[in-house]
């Protein structure tokens, strides 16, 4: 792992998810860019020694330098935006597998760049978006797959949370600090952040290639300098339309991720604070509330799930689910043997590089008077 040390949020959540099927084993790391913070990180999760490190290079010769069984087997990289492509690159022109943070990298240029990589390594790369890994949203994914709603017209996609509705950053709140630091989080605030989760929970469950779009972005606290909110109005290719929210100054929400898709034949929708449950809407009959574990699911929805229907799973077995496709991809790797889709279901380096170039978008288009931009 490079990054995720002390006081890092999301690098605990990923090695809760590692570990709840247990594909996974924490040997080696670089947990901070303070040398002395990611030593003191690693000894408190148990690395040997001789595979603490205090930088990401160290770590990556020091496993170049072993027998390539006794190497890592994939780099999970959970460090602020700015660091994910150097780190990423260097891995995957070493020859191995890669799970990294959402949004992927900064640029466009560095998108294809890592994406040109990977093809030539052939090697396994995830993304991690945790969200596609809900069974709820997987059972959409296959309705809308499947015609079940017809042909699609409008997609609404909203994710609102209020948490940096004050100016938190100037408060020592590290999570915020670097989110608002556009040197760190890249030219976006909010549509980075969770603006790409929404743009992804699109394309995954609806499959719909983005065409174009007309964004309107605002910083609404003074003095920050990347922005805090987002509406935009999208268009598809085939004629369908939608409408996107990103807005992390809603006071007092909290993550309030929504999503709903509309077609001919009916519409479904599906909330992430209540995950365990998908609304349809059908043209003709009565509306039915599909829950996780039913026996009449499909079966990647089935898959997705742990324990017994009317048992809670949320927000790390989500998470899980991305890591476990990740491990049976890399599994088949190594077996020479083409992966199982239904096992090997996770975000891939595409899908990064398409959220990418989705945020590039979203900045032309809020920076620009003409009211519809083109995506590459």
């Amino acid at each position: 792992m490079v990054g995720g040390g002390q006081g890092a949020f999301i690098g605990a959540v990923h090695r809760k998810a590692m570990a709840l099927d247990g594909q996974y084993e924490l040997v080696a790391g670089a947990l901070s860019s303070t040398r002395e913070k990611a030593l003191a990180s690693g000894r408190e999760l148990g690395l040997r020694d001789d595979r603490n490190h205090g930088d990401w290079q160290s770590l990556l010769a020091d496993e170049l330098k072993r027998r390539p069984d006794e190497r890592i087997d994939v780099v999970c990289i959970v460090t602020p935006n700015h660091v994910h492509f150097p780190v990423a690159q260097a891995f995957v022109d070493a020859g191995f597998h890669v799970v990294c943070d959402k949004p992927l990298v900064h640029t466009g240029a560095q998108a294809e760049e890592l994406v040109a990589a990977v093809r030539k390594q052939g090697t396994v790369f995830g993304v991690t978006y945790n969200y596609t890994g809900y069974p709820m949203v997987r059972q959409a994914r296959a309705m809308v797959r499947a015609g079940e709603l017809g042909a699609i017209r409008k997609v609404v996609v909203e994710y609102n949370q209020g948490w940096l509705a004050t100016k938190l950053e100037a408060e020592g709140n590290k999570q915020a600090a670097w989110r608002s630091d556009p040197a760190q989080s890249g030219g976006a605030g909010a549509v980075g952040d969770i603006g790409s989760h929404a743009e992804n929970l699109v394309a995954t469950v609806t499959g719909l290639k983005l065409e174009s779009l007309c964004a309107d972005l605002a910083a609404f606290v003074p003095g920050r300098t990347v922005d805090d909110d987002a509406s935009m109005l999208l268009r598809f290719e085939g004629g369908a339309r939608g409408v996107l929210v990103a807005s992390q100054v809603n006071t007092g929400l909290e993550n309030g991720f929504r999503l709903r898709v509309s077609g001919t034949l009916g519409s479904i929708e599906w909330w992430q604070e209540e995950p365990n449950r998908l609304t349809h809407f059908p043209g003709e009959g009565p509306m039915r509330v599909l829950t996780r574990g039913a026996p009449w699911l499909h079966p990647a929805a089935l898959r997705a799930g742990r324990i017994p229907p009317g048992h809670p799973e949320g927000f790390i077995e989500a998470f899980a689910n991305v890591y476990l496709g990740v491990a049976a991809a890399i599994r088949a790797h190594g077996a020479g043997v083409a992966a199982d889709p239904l096992e090997a279901d996770y975000p891939g380096v595409e899908d990064g590089a398409r959220g990418v170039h989705f945020i590039g978008a979203v900045l032309a288009s809020s920076r620009s008077n003409q009211k519809w931009t083109p995506l590459p």
